[in-house]
């Protein structure tokens, strides 16, 4: 299970819990830096350094969604290099056309096989470290159906890709299917939007996926409990109320790490009044 985390705080809170790896979407990354949907507006720069601060707070691997490796054979060169400066475990590269769209958005285009084809390629020749997994995503259910999107994955997994991402099935038996089909490793996307059923992580281990990702929940569950805030405060005039429903001052900050910098502090000689204290 790898919980998505679209900023550093969220991220700290995953390692916490005490999963064992995390991932990064494309659409919280844009919904955190530009308060925009996942229309194709975020740069490879935005979603890299958000990684990089999301991989370094963690501590945990990192899956990251890449997009479209923005743009062709070159550009996705430069995405795998800069998502592995970064500290990224693996990021995954769909097969949409621009402008993209969420992958659970309608309005979606895919571009020929082939060009995606030399995207996989240019990607594991890009690489510099062999560990690091470039994931292939194919958004073609939706455009051409489910039999054309197996098709897709199956030639993107000839072309080397280390795992395979079929978006968006929408009922069990193609569910069922994906992982059948491949020798690589099927990851599965527990989105959100409630086109693809809500399963259990044994069940989706059970039929063969190695990696369950879950994109927004964090942001989801956040947005109503800040949403929750904000009206209670301005309905009393008063953030006396909000104690008890929110964290605590001490409780966020030691989940920020002021504990550990108290240690690294009091260990290189910081004289007792300049350290950082509750």
């Amino acid at each position: 299970m790898a919980p998505g985390a679209s900023d550093a705080v969220t991220a700290r809170l995953v390692a916490q819990k005490g999963f064992d790896a995390i991932y990064m979407s494309g659409a919280g990354t844009c919904a955190i830096r530009l308060g925009q949907p996942d229309t194709g507006v975020i740069t490879l720069t935005e979603m890299a350094e958000n990684a990089q601060n999301i991989a370094a707070a963690s501590g945990l691997p990192l899956i990251s969604d890449a997009d479209d490796g923005f743009g062709g054979v070159m550009n996705v060169m430069r995405t795998v290099r800069r998502f592995e400066q970064a500290g990224v475990a693996a990021i995954h590269i769909e097969d949409q056309m621009l402008p993209k769209r969420c992958g659970h958005f309608s309005g979606k285009a895919i571009v020929p096989v082939e060009e995606m084809v030399a995207k996989i390629r240019a990607a594991m020749a890009a690489r510099t470290d062999p560990d690091f997994m470039i994931i292939a995503r194919t958004d073609a259910l939706a455009v051409e159906g489910f039999e054309a999107a197996l098709k897709r994955a199956k030639t993107y997994a000839d072309a080397g890709a280390d795992a395979i991402f079929v978006e968006a099935p929408t009922e069990m038996e193609q569910i069922a299917r994906i992982p059948k089909a491949f020798s690589c490793p099927a990851i599965f996307n527990m989105a959100s939007s409630g086109k693809t059923p809500f399963l259990h992580k044994d069940e989706i281990a059970q039929l063969g996926f190695k990696i369950a990702i879950y994109p927004i929940f964090t942001l989801l569950a956040a947005v109503k409990a800040a949403s929750r805030t904000l009206d209670t405060l301005k309905a009393d005039g008063s953030a006396k109320n909000l104690v008890g429903e929110i964290a605590t001052f001490r409780e966020f900050f030691t989940l920020l790490g002021l504990e550990e910098v108290q240690a690294l502090e009091k260990q290189f000689g910081v004289s007792a009044e300049r350290q950082a204290r509750f």
